[in-house]
């Protein structure tokens, strides 16, 4: 049996792309485990019939009104947004709804793990790790800096490194400092401080 006839391969396009497409721009929002291509294919099914559901009375309406027929360009920017864009806009119209107060009240909030949710904030800090040997490393978190995301695991680029005083307080940069990576087995703990200058 040859899945790459024609009426199978538009089959497979209409009931994967959409979800898959969904999948990624879910994963890059909300970075989580890595899942096997088996659990992604039918994820992707179940979520382009999703997309399909809600959008049954508009392509309904369309193919019935005949709008489309003559009109090759409408076509295919209609069809462009059925299987490209509204896959997008309702993972942005999902993510608002997950990290909206109200439902942050009865269901867990999509992102995994703090480290992802704080960073994913993009705000700049003052940082002090706490490594495991006791030693402390202080720097500043800022725009060239930079923080992995799940499912990689974490490590931290502060740009800067500072000296830290005996109050533990930031005194100065170090000299001639290009900043620090830090390894996730190292640290014991971190601290964030409000970026003040």
């Amino acid at each position: 049996m040859d899945i790459w006839t024609i009426d199978k391969f538009l089959l497979f396009f209409a009931f994967v792309i959409p979800g898959f497409i969904s999948i990624k721009c879910y994963e890059l929002l909300f970075p989580g485990t890595e899942r096997s291509s088996s659990e992604r294919v039918i994820d992707a099914i179940a979520y382009s019939s999703m997309n399909y559901a809600i959008l049954a009375y508009p392509i309904i309406a369309v193919e019935q009104s005949g709008t489309l027929n003559g009109h090759p360009w409408r076509s295919f920017f209609f069809f462009v947004f059925v299987f490209f864009v509204f896959p997008v806009l309702l993972v942005f119209f999902w993510r608002f709804l997950l990290t909206g107060k109200f439902l942050q009240r009865i269901a867990p909030h999509p992102t995994g793990k703090p480290w992802d949710y704080v960073f994913s904030q993009r705000k700049p800090y003052w940082v002090k790790v706490t490594l495991k040997n006791g030693i402390v490393i202080a720097g500043k978190y800022s725009e060239n800096s930079f923080v992995s995301s799940a499912p990689s695991e974490e490590q931290l680029y502060l740009e800067e490194t500072w000296v830290v005083n005996e109050r533990g307080g930031f005194e100065r940069k170090k000299n001639s400092t290009a900043g620090v990576i830090i390894l996730a087995g190292d640290i014991s703990y971190v601290e964030l401080r409000e970026y003040k200058i």
